[in-house]
């Protein structure tokens, strides 16, 4: 594809030689030649100096400046150079296709009713009264419990379990290994103390556009239901909590744990290792940044750091303090010298 033809189909503003010829993409640091890059954190701009890419994409803010007898760096103007680099790779990368058909292996319930042009694959289990939308993927070794309503247009990797009752929209993809609607933690204490397990009754519910990444679970509730809304990815290793809720477009980032019946709101980030206490409110847009646990309510459009999470700039004045420990410690211990000196 030449550089011309690419700007035009994303919208990007060309510098550069329209006739080069684009058969890739690549990160700046591994690109060659007939490769387009991207930059969108500043940090990397020094590399613009060396990068072998024959394009970049990048902002209009942003000087190109190369190396002496480095070959010219076509640009490719755009206000999102991250986005445009994204929709870039769906050109030059074709996806497996899968074939429409039910394989031989698979065990599907006569009550289930399979949209036309699905594929499921080898060793699948679809229950009774299962419902799956037309153009819908199964992988390997995927199992659709009793009940389950699935939109069209779902894909579910090797080894996803959903279990029974659980409702999923349109165009949501489950990774390998993510289980969605398995029992929440709910349990009381008889009298003896042991422990009596709660039926877990309400669904898990993915809303249209949620991608769940490997081996993360979104447990069923007790009562009422655990929703995830629309355009929400959730992350590799990621809790979603009983009855928990998290709104639209909202990113959970690995190893994220909600307890039971917290609530997120749209457009929040909770970055990796977040954990959050049950029974609380993240305001919409919130972000709170990684390893940090959340034990109280957080407001809307907040940075919130640290454990126990507080807002972002204290968190930042609170470290500052931290590494002078040494030696305010140091400090107060020649004073007390001092002062058992003059007492003596």
């Amino acid at each position: 594809m030449k550089l011309q033809e690419l700007a035009e189909r994303l919208g990007c503003r060309l510098e550069g030689d329209a006739e080069t010829v684009i058969h890739g993409v690549a990160g700046i640091e591994e690109a060659g030649p007939g490769e387009v890059t991207f930059l969108a954190n500043r940090r990397y701009a020094p590399n613009l100096k060396t990068t072998r890419a024959s394009a970049v994409f990048v902002d209009d803010g942003v000087e190109v400046e190369r190396e002496a007898g480095e070959p010219a760096l076509a640009k490719l103007r755009t206000s999102n150079p991250y986005l445009s680099f994204a929709k870039a790779i769906e050109l030059f990368y074709e996806p497996p296709k899968y074939a429409p058909g039910i394989h031989a292996t698979a065990v599907i319930a006569k009550s289930a009713r399979i949209g036309p042009g699905a594929h499921v694959g080898p060793y699948c289990f679809v229950d009774e009264d299962v419902v799956i939308g037309e153009n819908s993927v199964l992988q390997s070794f995927v199992t659709i419990y009793r009940g389950a309503r699935i939109g069209t247009n779902f894909f579910a990797h090797a080894h996803a379990v959903v279990r029974e009752f659980c409702r999923i929209g349109d165009r949501v993809r489950l990774q390998n290994g993510v289980i969605i609607g398995g029992d929440g933690l709910g349990y009381a204490k008889n009298a003896d103390g042991t422990w009596y397990k709660m039926a877990q009754s309400g669904p898990a519910v993915l809303e249209d556009d949620v991608e769940v990444q490997s081996n993360a679970c979104i447990d069923r509730a007790t009562v009422g239901e655990t929703r995830i809304g629309r355009g929400t990815k959730i992350d590799d290793l990621v809790l979603v909590g009983h009855a928990s809720k998290v709104g639209g477009n909202s990113m959970l980032c690995g190893q994220v744990g909600l307890a039971g019946s917290t609530h997120i709101g749209e457009n929040c980030i909770l970055a990796g290792q977040v954990g959050t206490a049950g029974h609380l409110t993240i305001g919409d847009g919130a972000v709170i940044t990684a390893q940090s646990g959340v034990p109280n309510d957080v407001p809307a459009r907040a940075l919130y750091s640290g454990y126990p999470a507080v807002e972002n700039r204290e968190w930042l004045r609170m470290m500052a303090a931290l590494r002078r420990l040494p030696e305010l410690h140091k400090r107060v211990g020649e004073l007390e010298e001092r002062l058992a000196g003059k007492k003596e």
